[in-house]
């Protein structure tokens, strides 16, 4: 689920909600969602697009297509810079309402998406965060519900760009748990393209190593402008994290919301010029939370912001980071990982 990137819609007035629901409708609907999953996701986008406006003015609503354990999926994230709410739980409730309406808006939301998060702070803004799966009786929560590694992403291209130019790939098995982000240099066609030719390099191998991975990502991508990138394995025979990068992808590990460790990566560009690497290793523990961020992202973002946070899905936190630190003038990546027992 974590590799596709996210389409992103401004909402600034009334005459966007319509066009994000076409575009999300067209999105669905050439996916293959039935008609029934069609008309639901219809009322999602068409609530959200009105919480936004109603209550924040403006906001942006982000949207990707995956796939999970055979299961067409659709994700939708809506982010406001609001006043927030000072009651989230209560206002999900129907008929509960500040704007004088009917205040089935964030109700239905919940009740017609399989998934449905809020998180709201006050002075801060929202976060809606909903799922809805084509067939949810098959659908199972997790892609490998014995691992313990969880990780959820947020990816978004420059605004004005067709495809994002950064882009990820996370690979779990029995014993190990692969994360890798890249950012092709630049933006647009030419920086996918490296992208998105590093991530071809990847399946095929039994490589454990971060630092051997990005060397064979390294021979991959010759041809291309070239990228930076990290690579993040867990071991879990051996409880530990192994990282390597090289560039400026930003790779912290978290305890709570404190910083436990923050990876220097090395200096170079994987296609061009590389240093020789080496794996950094660090013992893992439970409740371990790895951030991984292109260049996109703001390096001060600081996880204490967001009181409670790790209660929610991980893609809340991806979202919160995004929401604050956003450049606005390149690809955007966060790709988050949590241990749990």
């Amino acid at each position: 689920m974590t590799n596709a990137p996210h389409f992103r819609f401004t909402v600034s007035d009334r005459s966007y909600q319509a066009f994000v629901k076409r575009e999300v409708h067209y999105l669905a609907k050439e996916a293959g969602f039935s008609a029934r999953r069609l008309s639901e996701l219809d009322i999602i986008v068409l609530e959200m697009t009105s919480n936004l406006l109603k209550h924040a003015k403006t906001g942006e609503v982000l949207v990707r297509l995956f796939q999970e354990n055979n299961t067409r999926g659709i994700e939708l994230i809506s982010i406001d810079n609001g006043p927030g709410i000072a009651d989230p739980e209560n206002m999900q409730k129907d008929g509960v309402s500040t704007t004088k309406t009917l205040g089935h808006g964030l109700g239905a939301i919940q009740r017609l998406a399989d998934f449905f998060q809020l998180y709201s702070l006050l002075d801060w803004g929202t976060i809606l965060l909903a799922r809805l799966y084509d067939n949810p009786v098959t659908h199972s929560r997790s892609d490998n519900p014995a691992f313990p590694l969880t990780v959820r992403s947020v990816l978004v291209a420059k605004p004005g760009e067709t495809v994002c130019g950064d882009g990820c790939r996370v690979s779990i098995t029995p014993d190990y748990g692969t994360l890798f982000l890249g950012d092709g240099l630049g933006h647009g066609p030419a920086a996918h393209e490296a992208v998105t030719q590093a991530i071809g390099t990847l399946p095929n191998t039994r490589l454990r190593s971060p630092a051997r991975l990005i060397e064979l990502i390294h021979e991959g991508v010759r041809k291309t402008r070239g990228l930076v990138g990290s690579v993040v394995v867990y071991d879990h025979r051996q409880q530990q994290w192994l990282w390597c990068g090289v560039g400026n992808i930003m790779t912290r590990l978290l305890q709570a919301t404190v910083v436990q460790k923050s990876h220097l990566p090395y200096s170079g560009i994987i296609g061009t010029v590389m240093p020789t690497l080496h794996d950094e290793t660090i013992p893992a523990e439970w409740g371990q939370t790895i951030v991984m961020c292109s260049d996109g992202i703001q390096s001060r973002w600081d996880a204490t912001k967001y009181p409670y946070i790790f209660k929610y899905d991980l893609t809340i936190l991806a979202a919160a980071i995004y929401k604050d630190n956003a450049r606005q003038t390149d690809d955007v990546s966060i790709v988050v990982g949590r241990l749990t027992p």
